[in-house]
């Protein structure tokens, strides 16, 4: 038992929660490149992008494992987007800070979903069964590329003024 439930229960409410944040994350970068954020999405995104970390390191584990150093890591750059958004308004460098940390917290999460359906989807399974192999390779990649050149779009496109345009959810 987790919190209450489980350990079935507890891995359909965190990847729930995941899945959650994933579209939560693929809406609020999308308003940035209209040059706004919308609240509503943004903290959405932040919170279960969080809670999903956090989340991941209530699963009986006896080692450290790969997973939890990829949830310190988000963690580490989620901070620093709340940092950027919500203490410096995305002034100055803070607003490149916010799009980086934004943008590789929302990959983390999509990164680890790869891995998640690599290993739980037996047709993906079949295809790469030590994740190893070159399907499970090219999808990281093309993951990775597609996040990369959306942070550089929207580090060209994203120019809130001063006070950062935040719009109602």
């Amino acid at each position: 038992m987790i919190l209450g439930m489980s350990l079935s229960a507890f891995t359909l409410f965190h990847v729930a929660i995941s899945l959650v944040a994933i579209a939560a994350g693929l809406v609020a970068f999308g308003y940035v490149y209209g040059t706004k954020l919308n609240r509503g999405w943004t903290a959405l995104f932040l919170a279960t992008t969080a809670f999903t970390c956090v989340t991941g390191y209530f699963f009986p584990a006896e080692k450290v494992l790969p997973s939890h150093i990829v949830g310190g890591l988000t963690l580490i750059v989620l901070a620093i987007a709340v940092l950027a958004l919500y203490r410096y308004r995305l002034s100055g460098s803070w607003r490149w800070i916010y799009v980086v940390s934004a943008a590789t917290a929302l990959y983390l999460n999509v990164f680890v979903g790869v891995v998640q359906a690599f290993l739980k989807v037996s047709f993906l399974h079949s295809l790469a069964p030590n994740q190893a192999e070159a399907p499970f390779v090219i999808a990281q990649v093309v993951v990775l590329l597609a996040f990369a050149a959306a942070a550089v779009i929207a580090l060209r496109v994203f120019h809130p003024n001063s006070t950062p345009a935040l719009a109602a959810s």
